[in-house]
């Protein structure tokens, strides 16, 4: 999915996210540094910062102002318990195996002084490959994020595709933090400048993400 620039959609998005804040990780407390770059990709580079109460912070460039959300309780828990798996990144992930290039993954622990890092390009290692899997879920739900944010700007007649690519997501298990998709469903459902396929599928979305049948975390 191609992903628009940060910096076009940030004051949209900032007014959509529940946690907009700024991290402030406290003095010890660990934090969870994950990153993939792969040239001719897009986006090219996603790097998410993981503190111990949830909070992620989401960029495209290092230098820039990240996109912030916040996964749930089980969520967090079960994303801090795969990287002591890993041993906090302190043993090699890397197959060694001769496979095609698919983008410099880095896992890094860090707490107070330590700082504790692995690279590696494909892994067989099952707790890293559970490891990747929760990064990738988290970047593709803040790529359907700004996806839907930008159609519902720019796009009217797109928002319908949108909410389909996300309701596909949701079924097959790959969205995290639901809560941050709730008030941009909210205000697609009671805008009647959208169709009214986007909007009964953006209430219907928002309704079921509320609901006791969304999906829990398990590590």
């Amino acid at each position: 999915m191609s992903a628009p620039r940060l910096h076009r959609l940030r004051p949209a998005l900032a007014a959509a996210l529940l946690f907009a804040a700024p991290a402030l990780l406290a003095a010890g407390e660990p934090r969870l540094v994950l990153s993939k770059r792969f040239p001719g990709s897009r986006p090219e580079f996603v790097e998410l910062r993981i503190a111990q109460d949830g909070q992620v912070e989401y960029r495209e460039t290092p230098a820039e102002e990240p996109l912030r959300v916040r996964l749930t309780a089980a969520e967090t828990q079960a994303v801090f318990d795969l990287a002591r798996k890993c041993d906090r990144f302190r043993r090699p992930l890397e197959s060694g195996l001769k496979v095609a290039r698919m983008g410099e993954k880095l896992f890094r622990w860090e707490e107070g002084d330590q700082q504790f890092e692995v690279r590696f390009n494909f892994t067989q290692d099952l707790d890293g490959k559970a490891m990747q899997d929760w990064y990738e879920r988290i970047v593709e739900s803040e790529m359907l994020l700004i996806d839907l944010e930008r159609t519902a700007k720019y796009d009217h007649l797109g928002v319908n595709q949108s909410l389909l690519e996300l309701e596909a997501a949701y079924d097959n298990k790959r969205l995290v933090a639901l809560d941050q998709f709730l008030p941009l469903l909210d205000r697609i459902a009671k805008n009647e400048t959208y169709m009214h396929m986007a909007r009964e599928r953006a209430a219907t979305l928002a309704e079921t993400f509320r609901g006791p049948q969304a999906p829990k975390a398990t590590p």
